[in-house]
């Protein structure tokens, strides 16, 4: 058992909160901006094995975008302009308002039960920090006050499960690997990244599941403070 733990750091997309129909949503108001904005070019209507090659080119001439999903979808859809005819700098401006659009609704989050509950209670003992791959900015959402710290994988150019990425996580935050409990919905980007990182990890589980490495596995987030309490031994959290 631990007393030291200080910090306990989230996964969000499909940890907190459903990230399909916030996905569904921003995708949806893309769309709906560009089809507006070019509706001769009947862009919905590209066809998936195009989209799909011009991603894929997008990533061979520009590597580093892997770990920068934001700038990666911006930049896909310039291409996808460009090649539909529209010019450079109306391609460039386009695809800028179209990902605002996108961003607009990704944000509009709905949260899974009792995570709003949960946050506030370990919030009383613990600092908390956000650690996504995705490109939803926490602070953007209702629970964004819950956090003290919030970090995405495209600020560091570096993606979850690489222990770098929670390295620098626990530097900013100024706390040591073994300071933190990580808790994520992804087995091998969460658990098996905050592990090799030196944190502890409890893995969050909806549908059931077992792990040799996980220091718990819950199936609700009602189950958290329970499973942080044998951890750490701090009292008052269920």
């Amino acid at each position: 058992m631990s007393s030291t733990i200080r910090l306990i750091t989230f996964d969000l997309d499909d940890t907190l909160w459903d990230v399909r129909p916030a996905l569904e949503a921003a995708e949806a108001a893309q769309w709906s901006y560009l089809n507006a904005r070019f509706p001769s070019l009947a862009l919905a209507a590209t066809p998936r094995e195009q989209i799909a090659d011009l991603r894929r080119k997008l990533l061979e001439d520009k590597p580093e975008l892997t770990h920068h999903i934001s700038l990666f979808r911006q930049s896909f859809i310039e291409r996808l302009l460009l090649h539909h005819g529209v010019p450079s700098g109306e391609a460039e401006s386009a695809a800028s308002e179209a990902f605002a659009a996108f961003l607009s609704q990704r944000h509009e989050v709905v949260l899974y039960d009792n995570a709003q509950s949960v946050l506030n209670t370990l919030g009383r003992q613990f600092q908390l920090g956000a650690l996504t791959n995705g490109n939803a900015d926490v602070r953007k959402t209702e629970i964004g006050s819950c956090f003290d710290y919030a970090w995405r994988a495209e600020e560091f150019g570096v993606s979850k499960p690489d222990p770098a990425l929670f390295h620098r996580a626990f530097e900013a935050a100024g706390v040591s690997a073994g300071e933190v409990i990580h808790i994520g919905d992804c087995h091998d980007n969460d658990v098996s990244g905050a592990i090799s990182a030196g944190a502890k990890a409890i893995w969050f589980a909806p549908d059931g599941g077992a792990s040799e490495i996980a220091s718990g596995v819950v199936k609700e987030l009602s189950e958290l403070p329970a499973a942080i309490e044998r951890l750490t031994g701090h009292k008052g959290l269920i």
